[in-house]
């Protein structure tokens, strides 16, 4: 590899003062939203177009730099780390709408745009981009992750919501998948081969995005369960009765004393699920009434429901603070959030299993998860320098991950696979490994982009 600064000397006329090399600007760029060690960068960018990245590209590839794209830091298996070094690439430039269209309900945006930032541009439209994974991440990040979070029970996965992008290859070649609509026979699926490969296939600079109208209706609410098994029970026959949720999740009984302390609530202590209906005005009333039905033939002690925006805000808010809740409860501990995913059938089976070697193992943490979909996340409070916590997490997590695994799961929903879960990745697909890495090899044969995620450094 080449030295970075005969690298920033090749890139300077380029970027000018967009280029840089100050130790806190790098570490930034490698600060992981959990317990996976920082790996600085030796530069970072900030491009301003598609033709800057390309250009970036073709004089990182003829000095076999690393380039590894950066959106808003929040992706939660140390994507955004550099083992070998190389150039971050902070997309936070390239951040605007650059075309809404009402009538084919499509957006087309950079992408280094938040989802919040989104939304709030399309409010006038009446239009919406649904997918939410709680943190204010950036769509290009959520696209190479293949995020989905609180509504992916109705409207799915990035991988779901995308029409086609715009791509820059390792060697700087511009390439753009897909088309305008909404379905296409040409050839092989390169944008469902870009979302999810982490940055370690192309650099994506522009995407085309379904939008969805805003709903005439939305009823918010929750149902308190004595056990997990009876709100799992819940949620599986919900959606085996046919009923259009937007989203359902559930809270444990620690997280719930958790939100409770940091967003000053005052719920009752116990397995609790949060859902919304949303859509016309007589069909939501009927889905929240069968709702309330078959919540209560599963056990329900408590149930409430709220068309007030306000007070709907309020409960999501406290969901998605769930992580700091849960840390907030364990000062000086750092904490690791993970996520597996299994067919609605094995739910209530996974959650009990996963609850119960929480505790034999003896270490905090709590269990929420968009549950409407089968995925589910662990918060984990530990100490990193604490040999026997660290050895704890690490069999917690492989066998949380085995067990999704067998019950014909995966070991991540919607975080990726990134650092933390490449010993799991052969054991759920198999062979199928070898073929990844073949696409890898083909398309970065000097494995410059994002190196060292979903596979091993030094192997691609």
């Amino acid at each position: 590899m080449t030295l970075p600064h005969t690298v920033a000397e090749a890139l300077a006329p380029l970027l000018g003062d967009r280029l840089h090399t100050a130790q806190a600007v790098r570490d930034h760029h490698a600060s992981t939203a959990t317990y996976i060690a920082s790996q600085s960068p030796d530069l970072v960018a900030y491009p301003k177009s598609t033709d800057e990245v390309s250009q970036i590209l073709k004089i990182c590839h003829a000095h076999d730099f690393p380039v590894i794209a950066f959106g808003a830091g929040s992706s939660l298996e140390g994507q955004i780390n550099a083992p070998n070094g190389g150039i971050s690439l902070d997309m936070s430039e390239m951040a605007e709408v650059l075309e809404v269209c009402d009538e084919d309900l499509l957006v087309v945006v950079q992408p280094g745009i938040t989802r919040k930032r989104l939304n709030e541009e399309l409010r006038a439209t009446g239009l919406t981009f649904p997918i939410d994974p709680g943190a204010d991440a950036s769509i290009g990040g959520m696209a190479s992750t293949r995020a989905s979070g609180t509504n992916a029970v109705r409207y799915g996965t990035m991988a779901d919501n995308i029409l086609s992008m715009e791509c820059v290859l390792a060697d700087g070649e511009i390439i753009r998948t897909g088309t305008r609509a909404k379905k296409s026979s040409a050839g092989y699926d390169l944008t469902h081969l870009m979302i999810g490969a982490e940055g370690t296939l192309g650099i994506i600079t522009e995407l085309t995005l379904k939008l969805r109208g805003i709903p005439d209706k939305v009823i918010g609410g929750m149902a308190q369960f004595d056990t997990i098994e009876d709100a799992c029970n819940a949620v599986i026959l919900a959606i085996q009765c046919g009923l259009d949720v937007a989203r359902i999740e559930l809270l444990d009984a620690g997280q719930i004393a958790a939100c409770n302390d940091y967003s000053k609530l005052d719920l009752k202590v116990c397995p609790t699920l949060f859902f919304e209906f949303s859509g016309h005005e007589a069909g939501t009333d009927e889905m929240n009434e069968m709702f309330r039905e078959i919540a209560t033939d599963c056990g329900a002690t408590e149930y409430k429901y709220a068309q007030n925006a306000d007070e709907r805000n309020v409960l999501w808010t406290a969901r998605h603070n769930a992580y700091w809740a849960a840390l907030a409860q364990h000062p000086g501990k750092k904490g690791l959030s993970t996520d597996a995913c299994v067919p609605i059938s094995r739910l209530a089976d996974c959650i009990e299993a996963s609850n119960n070697d929480l505790i034999e193992s003896g270490l905090a943490g709590t269990i929420l998860g968009h549950v409407g979909d089968g995925n589910f996340h662990v918060i984990l409070c530990f100490d990193p320098e604490n040999a026997d916590d660290v050895e704890k997490v690490e069999g917690y997590l492989g066998r949380m991950s085995m067990r999704a695994i067998e019950m014909g799961g995966t070991c991540t929903g919607e975080h990726g696979i990134g650092q933390g879960k490449q010993k799991y990745l052969r054991q759920e697909v198999g062979g199928a490994v070898d073929v990844m890495k073949a696409v890898k090899i083909a398309l970065d044969p000097k494995n410059i982009l994002n190196p060292g995620k979903i596979f091993p450094v030094g192997n691609t």
